[in-house]
């Protein structure tokens, strides 16, 4: 929804394939997401993803039964390349196309860690979920499946965003969350 370009093809609650192209290089200049760069290698990259995560997961294009797209929230420009992508192709291969919200995306991804499978416990209700972005940073109640209230968020900046502009402050390459953790996981270890 911001600067990964991804496909995947899922069949049976299973992950056939997964192909991600990150745009961490072209943002790296500037120490964080530029939006007219991430939208442009959108654009220049969509193609090529889409059409390696065909090719990994060994499947006919007939097979093909709905084409899902990543709606919001996220970078705006950004999120319209794929939708406009999804769109046409859902129309050229005259299929459903489904909106994801992007939230919601990151509440149920943590289900598919099982070597590419989905498997969904059962689950006493109600859960609370922090999801924690780049972008994004909410504390989410949730009664029951696919029914959602924010309780809580950051008013400006989410934590993925404070992180990197502390890593710009101190030097460090982007993204800064993942250079941080490295360097507090190593002053952990030294203690």
């Amino acid at each position: 929804s911001c600067d990964d370009t991804s496909s995947a093809v899922v069949k049976d609650k299973i992950v056939l394939s997964n192909v991600i192209s990150s745009q961490t290089e072209l943002h790296n200049t500037w120490g964080g997401v530029v939006p007219i760069i991430a939208k442009r290698a959108h654009q220049e990259r969509i193609d090529a993803v889409i059409s390696k995560a065909l090719q990994l997961a060994k499947v006919p294009l007939q097979s093909i039964e709905v084409v899902a797209v990543t709606y919001g929230p996220g970078l705006e420009m950004c999120l319209w390349e794929g939708i406009t992508f999804a769109k046409k192709l859902a129309e050229k291969w005259d299929i459903p196309l489904i909106p994801v919200n992007h939230m919601e995306g990151h509440i149920v991804s943590v289900f598919g860690k099982n070597r590419g499978k989905f498997s969904v416990p059962k689950i006493k209700f109600p859960i609370l979920s922090l999801l924690v972005s780049g972008g994004h940073t909410q504390l989410v109640l949730s009664e029951k499946w696919m029914q959602y209230k924010i309780i809580g968020e950051s008013l400006d900046d989410a934590v993925g965003e404070a992180f990197d502009k502390v890593a710009r402050m101190l030097g460090l390459p982007y993204p800064g969350g993942p250079e941080i953790s490295k360097l507090a996981e190593r002053e952990r270890k030294r203690r």
